[in-house]
């Protein structure tokens, strides 16, 4: 396992759509690993493959809820309600901003296994979800700050 070099706002591969995975190979199970160190070395609760470098349709979060998620081709099958709150990115150091995401969503993908399978969440683990996905939709949450990005606080968590 290792930690890879996060890509921070202004590097390209964060703005391109991410290619489906096919399968699950040493490769990637390795390069799951490595977004789960990055991750964690980073402070974050969420990191997607282009936050990394790979274009590929995965993403992992922790947002201590006691799970480790790992979303292979993720799919948003709906969202419900909404929530403003400060967001922030691994990719975008230093900085956070007000966004208005939805309150709850559910989302269909596979695991390491290749399984397919959903999950719902809300709150946090909703932000979080929405967040990463959009990054393997080469979107970036502060295209989505109302406001302007603001300097992060000590102790705010990034995404």
């Amino acid at each position: 396992m290792a930690i890879r070099q996060i890509r921070t706002l202004g590097d390209e591969s964060l703005t391109k759509v991410c290619k489906p995975v096919k399968e699950m190979n040493p490769h990637t199970h390795q390069l799951i690993n490595d977004m789960f160190d990055t991750m964690y070395d980073g402070g974050g609760c969420g990191l997607a493959a282009p936050q990394v470098g790979v274009r590929k349709q995965i993403f992992v979060m922790d947002v201590e809820d006691g799970n480790r998620y790992v979303l292979i081709n993720p799919q948003i099958l709906s969202t419900e309600g909404s929530q403003t709150g400060l967001e922030g990115c691994l990719s975008v150091p230093g900085k956070n901003g007000q966004v208005t995401r939805a309150e709850k969503v559910r989302v269909r993908a596979l695991n390491e296994s290749m399984e397919e399978y959903e999950l719902e969440g809300e709150g946090l683990l909703a932000r979080c979800i929405l967040h990463e996905y959009d990054h393997l939709q080469g979107k970036l949450y502060v295209d989505l700050v109302e406001g302007e990005l603001l300097d992060a606080d000590a102790g705010e968590e990034e995404q």
